[in-house]
C-alpha cells in the first residue's frame, strides 16, 4: 500500500479539527478530483464545514469512525485542524467499538503531544489506513520561501529570526511548543499548551503591563517544525489570526520553517500583515539554527 498513489480507487478520509486549513484540504482535493470521505469532530470542527456535508462524530465514536472509514472504501486519512483539548478518559468511553480498542485508546492518550500523535497514527495504522500529510493533498499550502508580503526583515530582524529558531527548535526537541517570540536579542516568550495564539495574548498583556518593553513595531515570532516531527501530522500553522495577535502584541513579523509551515487563509493573511506594516516570511530554518551555532562556538 506504501506505492499506492494517494485516492487511486479509494477515497482519501479527512478528519477535521477546528479552523480553516480542513476546508482548505477538502476543496485542494476536489479541485485535484480526489474523492473525499470527510469526518468532523464535534465541538472542534468549525461550522464551515457543514456545506461539505461531513460525518460529524465525538471522541466516543471511535468505533463507528473505523467502521465508517472501511465502508467507505477510504484508505488514506488526513488529519488536519486545531483540537482545543485533550478528549478525557471519559470522553472516549463510547460505541462497542471503541470499547474494543480502550486498551490501545488508554495508552495513547496517557502519552505527551509527540507520543499521542504517533499512537493516533499507529491505531489507524493498525487498521490498515496510511495517514498522509495534508501537503502531500494540498503542497499550496505550504508558506513558499522569501516575503508572503511587501515587508521584509531588516537585519535586527534577521539577528532575532536566528536566535528565535534555535529557541523554538530546542524548545520542540523536549515536545513543549513550536513557536517562540524574540524582540531585540532577547526571548520574550514561549509557546506551551496555550498554543500561539495565547503565547501572542501573553506578550501584548506583558507589554501592556511595562514586563517587556520596546517602541514602536520590533521583535519576531518564529514557527518551525519540532526536530524529531513526523510531518504528516501537526504541521505548524499560522493565518490571518496570527496575524491580527502579532501586531497586537507590537511585533515587527513573522518567521516561518518555509516548506514545512501550513499558511492557511493566504489572501487574508497577507492583506492583513501588509495592512498592520508587518513582514510574513518564509525561511530556510535550518540555515539560520547553523547561524546560531556557530556563534556559541
Amino acid at each position: 500500500m506504501a506505492d499506492t498513489p494517494i485516492g487511486a480507487d479509494a477515497p482519501v478520509a479527512v478528519i477535521a479539527g477546528s479552523g480553516t486549513l480542513p476546508v482548505e484540504v477538502i476543496e485542494a482535493a476536489q479541485a485535484r478530483g480526489l474523492p473525499v470521505f470527510i469526518v468532523a469532530i464535534k465541538g472542534e470542527a468549525d461550522e464551515a464545514l457543514k456545506a461539505h456535508d461531513p460525518l460529524w462524530l465525538d471522541w466516543g465514536q471511535i468505533g463507528k469512525l473505523i467502521s465508517s472509514l472501511k465502508a467507505a472504501g477510504v484508505r488514506d486519512i488526513v488529519l488536519i485542524g486545531g483540537i482545543s483539548r485533550r478528549p478525557s478518559f471519559k470522553s472516549i468511553v463510547g460505541d462497542t467499538g471503541t470499547m474494543m480498542r480502550l486498551p490501545r485508546i488508554i495508552r495513547t492518550l496517557a502519552r505527551g503531544d509527540d507520543g499521542l500523535l504517533q499512537g493516533v497514527i499507529r491505531l489507524f495504522e493498525a487498521e490498515g489506513f496510511r495517514i498522509i500529510g495534508a501537503h502531500e493533498i494540498a503542497p499550496a499550502l505550504l508558506a513558499p520561501p522569501g516575503a508572503l508580503g511587501v515587508r521584509t526583515p531588516d537585519e535586527s530582524h534577521l539577528r532575532d529570526i536566528a536566535l528565535g529558531v534555535r529557541a523554538a527548535r530546542r524548545l520542540g526537541a523536549l515536545d513543549i511548543g513550536q513557536g517562540a517570540v524574540v524582540v531585540n536579542g532577547r526571548v520574550v516568550a514561549v509557546e506551551a499548551a496555550e498554543g500561539t495564539d495565547g503565547m501572542l495574548r501573553r506578550c501584548a498583556e506583558l507589554r501592556a503591563a511595562g514586563r517587556i518593553k520596546w517602541t514602536g513595531r520590533a521583535g519576531v515570532l518564529v514557527k518551525c517544525v519540532k526536530p524529531q516531527q513526523d510531518l504528516r501530522v501537526d504541521l505548524p500553522s499560522i493565518g490571518a489570526r496570527t496575524v491580527e495577535l502579532a501586531a497586537q502584541a507590537g511585533l515587527a513579523g513573522i518567521a516561518v520553517d518555509a516548506g514545512r509551515v501550513l499558511a492557511a487563509g493566504r489572501a487574508a493573511l497577507v492583506s492583513k500583515a501588509d495592512a498592520a506594516g508587518l513582514f510574513v516570511t518564509g525561511i530556510a530554518a535550518d540555515d539560520f539554527a547553523n547561524i546560531g551555532d556557530a556563534a556559541d562556538d
